[in-house]
């Protein structure tokens, strides 16, 4: 069984045990949805949900007031792969798209070490084979296609890229 991250503890709020978590996916359905966290290596069940300014605020099992939250404080949370949401169809997980190789019709031009998701469309870090990095917009005209099944991702480069 896998565990993927999905947060961390950040700070206690309130006196009643609450937790303050970073939440490291895209939405914070996640919590709500999922009947209970690995915090480090520990199973807690999640009582209660609320976002505060872009923060996820919980309630789990077993912290009960501001001390217990306090010690809680720099410990990351995990769920299992079981307790992922179906992705709609062209919708995939970062973690899959790490090390799927990128071709630009059978010429293999890297593999995605990373996918950056702060700006208008996600972009894929390519590393080289040459050690240089690419950046490809996650964009339909230059992503023709991903398969998860070959771990390829192919791609119609504008011209003059790779010469960046």
């Amino acid at each position: 069984m896998e565990k993927i991250k999905v947060g961390k503890i950040v700070n206690a709020v309130g006196l009643k045990g609450e937790v303050k978590v970073y939440n490291y996916s895209d939405s914070s359905e996640i919590y709500e949805i999922t009947p209970e966290v690995y915090v480090g290596s520990e199973l807690l069940e999640i009582e209660n949900v609320r976002e505060q300014k872009n923060m996820v605020i919980l309630k789990l099992e077993g912290i009960n007031d501001r001390n217990a939250a306090e010690a809680a404080k720099g410990r990351e949370i995990f769920i299992t792969e079981d307790d992922l949401p179906e992705l709609e169809e062209g919708e995939y997980y970062v973690r899959d798209l790490i090390g799927m190789i990128v071709k630009e019709g059978d010429t293999v031009l890297g593999k995605v070490t990373n996918v950056l998701q702060n700006t208008a469309q996600d972009v894929f870090e390519v590393e080289r084979e040459n050690g240089k990095q690419l950046l490809i917009p996650r964009v339909d005209e230059f992503v023709l296609d991903i398969d998860l099944e070959t771990r390829e991702i192919k791609v119609q480069l504008p011209e003059g890229l790779l010469e960046l």
